[in-house]
């Protein structure tokens, strides 16, 4: 396929294609960052701010720590942390160190991590001291040989560290009793690595980088192999995209990061960790995406251009008392991903802010940007937008052919640097999902435009059969949110003895006076027959996982 509709559509300067070597592997990008961009902040973490030549010795010492434990070229360390400084330190030693970078859900029960540990086969872990007894309950069935313990003070200097970590433990109580007795504290593990000499091990694009797992959603969790070539593409996929917005910030000024997406997620990583180390932004670490209250104070005390979020957290901001605190003016780039963003939560944000949502679209395979809707757009489009540079994009139909008749649906195939290596010892998996000629089948189904813009309909597993019709929940939730008195919802296919399913929608109100009445009115007027909810039900909140993607599993629940 050489035919790309939606070049036509990208801004000004924006390139066709990137060169995915122009950085062999993370280690040169971040190399270039430490020394390019040293007297900058690069982190700003509870009030500190840590200067990227500062956050490049941590790592270089971290990574002679990890060599000195025998750790080797391709061995696999987890890590299991919230967003703060110490994991961007830690991603930087690990790769340095020539291991493979496991991220891990700091809110993962001992099941969940023991079945990640073992899959992944690490060596070491390390983790905030907060989930150390998450790891108690489970290290024993792992490989797991070396802990390092960090705290949330490590990195705050004295006496705010010991302040800190006195409050966290004692005060709050959030550090449960734990028992790892080999463990060693991150100072520590520092303090010995600046001691030791770093080897650098020699790293090739196609070496493993990152084993991120897919997020479980829809069965037991995979680890998709992301090569260092992989990252490194989408971190300059990324960069391209977005240059028509931040070259809006005034010359001298350092562009800033709100990193509010968790950083072990893919989409936060590279948006929020490996792309600012590119462009040299200082990242504002939030480490609780779910505590609004916090995640308003924070952001009320900087000025930052880039926001990343998904559609609930962009939502659950809007609607947060405190939202005007926070100085909005400066932002240049607001991304949506990792589920649908609805028409009435960009259309509020846009009258709020002053900077639209653009909405874009990646998976774990796929490192994970592969689509987005220039940033240049003033208007909600409701699509996923056009292909990256060097990002090719097409339908297949149920036997695996090209479909070729716009606007008729298909799932979407998608090629690119970005596209992963296959699935951690999975090769059936791999084979599931990897076309003969290089195309991963991404299990959504969409629609392209003529321009080139595709929408998602909705995740193949998702789509609902009422009577034959296909009724697709993303787009009856998106309908729904816009009824006066939702805040949210979800909705998901019921057994019917009529219709083989039905539709039911879980709806979460921000007006107690919304009536099941009201709903179905509204239904009534926006929705054909078949799409209309048999299922209305209230409750005081959606089942989500820890990134905000609504857990539509749970839905089915009463």
């Amino acid at each position: 396929m050489t035919d790309r509709p939606w070049l036509a559509a990208y801004p000004e300067g924006v390139p066709a294609d990137i060169d995915p070597l122009r950085f062999p592997t993370l280690v040169h990008l971040f190399d270039e960052a430490f020394a390019r961009y040293a007297e900058r902040p690069a982190y700003s973490f509870m009030g500190k701010e840590l200067s990227y030549a500062h956050a490049g010795a941590l790592g270089q010492a971290l990574a002679a720590y990890l060599q000195g434990l025998g750790l080797v070229k391709g061995d696999r360390v987890a890590l299991m942390m919230p967003n703060m400084p110490q994991y961007a330190v830690a991603v930087a030693a690990v790769l340095r160190a020539g291991c493979v970078v496991v991220n891990v859900n700091p809110l993962y029960t001992p099941r969940e991590l023991e079945h990640q540990l073992k899959d992944s086969g690490a060596k070491a872990i390390i983790l905030l001291e907060n989930f150390a007894h998450t790891l108690q309950q489970c290290i024993a069935q792992t490989a797991v040989q070396h802990v390092v313990l960090c705290a949330l003070g490590d990195l705050l200097g004295w006496p705010k560290g010991a302040v800190v970590n006195f409050v966290v433990r004692h005060l709050k109580k959030l550090v449960p009793a734990f028992s790892l007795p080999a463990a060693v504290r991150f100072n520590e593990a520092i303090r010995a690595g600046r001691r030791a000499r770093l080897q650098p091990p020699p790293l090739a694009p196609e070496d493993l980088a990152v084993l991120q797992y897919t997020g479980g959603t829809t069965g037991t969790p995979k680890g998709a192999m992301l090569l260092h070539r992989n990252l490194v593409a989408n971190t300059l996929q990324s960069e391209a995209w977005n240059a028509p917005a931040m070259a809006q910030i005034p010359p001298g000024e350092q562009p800033a990061t709100a990193c509010v997406l968790p950083l072990y997620h893919i989409f936060g990583f590279t948006l929020n960790l490996l792309l600012p180390l590119r462009t040299g932004n200082k990242v504002i670490m939030v480490p609780n995406a779910r505590d609004l209250p916090a995640v308003l104070k924070e952001l009320s005390q900087h000025r930052f251009h880039i926001f990343a979020a998904v559609n609930t957290l962009f939502n659950g901001l809007l609607h947060h008392p405190d939202f005007d605190t926070v100085d909005w003016r400066h932002l240049k780039v607001s991304v949506g991903g990792g589920m649908a963003v609805q028409r009435a939560v960009a259309q509020r944000w846009l009258e709020k802010t002053g900077c639209p949502i653009c909405e874009g679209y990646g998976l774990s395979e796929t490192s994970p940007s592969v689509s987005c809707n220039p940033v240049t757009t003033r208007e909600f489009t409701g699509t996923i937008g056009v292909p990256l540079p060097s990002t090719w994009m097409k339908l297949l139909d149920e036997d695996g052919h090209d479909v070729t008749t716009l606007g008729q649906p298909g799932e979407i195939a998608i090629r690119g640097p970005q596209v992963m290596a296959g699935y951690w010892q999975r090769p059936d998996e791999t084979a599931k999902v990897m076309t003969a000629d290089g195309w991963f089948k991404s299990g959504d189904i969409g629609t392209m435009d003529a321009r080139g813009y595709f929408k998602i309909v909705d995740r193949k597993k998702d789509m609902i059969l009422v009577s034959g019709f296909n009724v697709y929940p993303n787009e009856v939730e998106d309908v729904i949110a816009s009824c006066p008195g939702v805040l949210e919802c979800g909705v998901v296919g019921i057994p019917d003895e009529k219709s083989g399913e039905a539709v039911k929608v879980v709806i979460v109100r921000s007006d107690p006076n919304l009536t099941e009445a009201q709903v179905r009115a509204f239904c009534h007027e926006n929705l054909t027959g078949y799409k209309r909810p048999k299922v209305i039900e209230f409750r005081n909140e959606l089942p989500k996982t820890t990134v905000g993607k609504v857990l539509r599993r749970e839905l089915h629940q009463k």
